[in-house]
């Protein structure tokens, strides 16, 4: 969940299972419901002026499916066989995914210059020699190969010693697809600079594809972060940027997020957030850190 799916009328093409139908009506009833599921699910709450954005995200899925009103759709959700293997497309649709290389540069800085050589002088001292990193929210995956492609850059050369891992996790299954393909179009590298364009990317019919040695520092997988049993896997991470979620979160699920992030952290390490986000309010586990045009939350 880190920016906005673009919809065009070409995403509304007729398909053997469409039909062109007016736009189906949601009404406040329903709508209630269906975001109470949503919450219980995934911790995301839609306020009552998303009452449209959820209408209009759930239409094209209808549209495709030949169901003409949201009653039929949320039974099937519900109620039908079906419903489990509906559940990838339905949080595919609500769910928003927008994304490019080096999108948070000033986070990235920090943690090339000051936080990676910190954590490496600390795994030193302890005989260890790899850095484990957590995109948590990592859409199609920019921000993990953002990062794989800094430490190549910035970390290797100067520790050749010292490996990196990223893991990067979505809701939504379209994007985490995208992310393990690791092939994009301009949109995505339209803030990538020339010089990582030649030495990390293959330019193939278009598509700008990350070079093997990059890709084989990712990895990218389902995960729900409202899923408790799921996060609770995860653990020993070094850094973890998760950006732009506690917008999507009410104060109960924000503090329940941030309190498993906390708990997947190394001690020492470190959580980056969205430029508008804080952790005010929500958890005092953390020191705030302070860098060139950003900040940091630490681990102690």
């Amino acid at each position: 969940m880190n920016g906005m799916l673009n919809l065009s009328p070409s995403d509304y093409v007729q398909t053997p299972n469409s039909f062109a139908a007016k736009q189906a009506s949601m009404s406040t009833a329903l709508f209630e419901i269906i975001r109470s599921h949503i919450y219980t699910n995934s911790g995301i709450y839609f306020q009552d002026n998303k009452k449209y954005f959820l209408e209009s995200r759930l239409q094209r899925r209808m549209n495709f499916l030949g169901i003409r009103t949201f009653e039929e759709y949320f039974d099937l959700l519900k109620f039908s066989p079906k419903g489990e293997s509906e559940k990838k497309y339905f949080y595919e649709a609500i769910t928003i995914n927008e994304t490019f290389f080096f999108r948070n540069q000033p986070q990235l800085d920090a943690l090339a210059s000051q936080i990676l050589p910190e954590i490496i002088q600390a795994k030193n001292a302890a005989g260890k020699n790899k850095i484990r990193i957590w995109s948590a929210a990592s859409s199609s995956g920019e921000e993990a190969y953002s990062i794989a492609m800094i430490f190549q850059d910035l970390i290797k050369p100067r520790n050749p010693n010292v490996e990196l891992e990223v893991f990067g996790t979505d809701i939504n299954s379209a994007v985490i697809e995208t992310a393990s393909n690791a092939c994009y179009k301009d949109y995505s590298i339209r803030n990538t600079q020339p010089y990582y364009l030649k030495k990390y990317f293959k330019m193939n019919n278009g598509v700008y594809e990350v070079q093997p040695d990059i890709k084989k520092m990712a990895s990218f997988k389902i995960m729900n972060l409202y899923d408790d049993a799921a996060i609770k896997s995860l653990f020993n991470f070094d850094v973890i940027f998760c950006a732009n979620v506690l917008i999507y979160f009410d104060q109960a699920s924000k503090t329940k997020v941030i309190a498993n992030l906390y708990n997947a952290l190394n001690k020492g390490g470190y959580l980056f957030i969205g430029y508008s986000e804080t952790l005010h309010g929500i958890s005092k586990a953390f020191k705030l850190v302070s860098y060139p045009n950003t900040v940091g939350y630490k681990k102690e």
